[in-house]
């Protein structure tokens, strides 16, 4: 369900999945928004499945590249974990459990891309590190399963094609590097009102490349 306008404009959810490094470059900068934004795990994987994408890490050439950026960007303050792509699942499972506070995901990406510490590997330090000692049982609980699968069903039907994405309204900003123009659309809602920018709404395709 998408969420209705807040009382002073419109509702911001962001959307992330804890196996990406860019979201984890883009949260600290979501949070200096001064809106309050609801910070929503979903699937990363599940998506990619959706659109028939592949991931970035999953084209050999664009791995290393998306990884040296990433490290560039986030320079000592970024560990990689072990292993990439790790398996998520689990750890957003948890999180979600955990309502998604902005402690819980603070806590979970400085983990992951802070610590450089892979969540199923160490997935006992992991829950500790979010102050749970039971994560089963606080899985099982409070329905985190379903819900984690409920909130991608509805990331995807609104659109939603990769991570991190923030949804202002109705308007999607997919990408750490699309975080200036959210910023941008805060400050003046008609940022898209400009004809060239209207014109990208309907501008035709030249060329489709054949699905095999």
């Amino acid at each position: 369900m998408v969420p209705t306008a807040a009382e002073g404009g419109a509702m911001l959810t962001w959307y992330f999945d804890l196996v990406s490094p860019f979201a984890h470059l883009a949260l600290p900068r979501v949070l200096a928004l001064g809106r309050k934004v609801r910070l929503e795990p979903i699937v990363l994987g599940a998506v990619l499945a959706h659109w028939g994408q592949l991931g970035p890490a999953e084209i050999a050439p664009k791995r290393r590249q998306t990884y040296r950026q990433v490290q560039f960007q986030g320079g000592g303050a970024l560990r990689f974990p072990p292993a990439h792509p790790f398996r998520s699942l689990e750890a957003l499972r948890l999180v979600t459990a955990l309502g998604a506070t902005e402690a819980a995901v603070t806590a979970a990406f400085g983990f992951i891309w802070g610590q450089g510490r892979d969540p199923v590997v160490e997935a006992e330090a992991f829950a500790a590190h979010l102050g749970v000692t039971d994560p089963a049982a606080l899985i099982a609980g409070t329905g985190a399963k379903d819900r984690l699968r409920a909130a991608t069903e509805a990331a995807i039907a609104r659109g939603v094609f990769g991570v991190p994405t923030l949804a202002i309204g109705d308007e999607l900003f997919w990408g750490a590097d699309a975080m200036p123009m959210a910023e941008a659309f805060l400050r003046d809602p008609g940022l898209f009102d400009d004809p060239e920018m209207r014109r990208l709404d309907a501008l035709p395709m030249g060329v489709e490349r054949v699905k095999r």
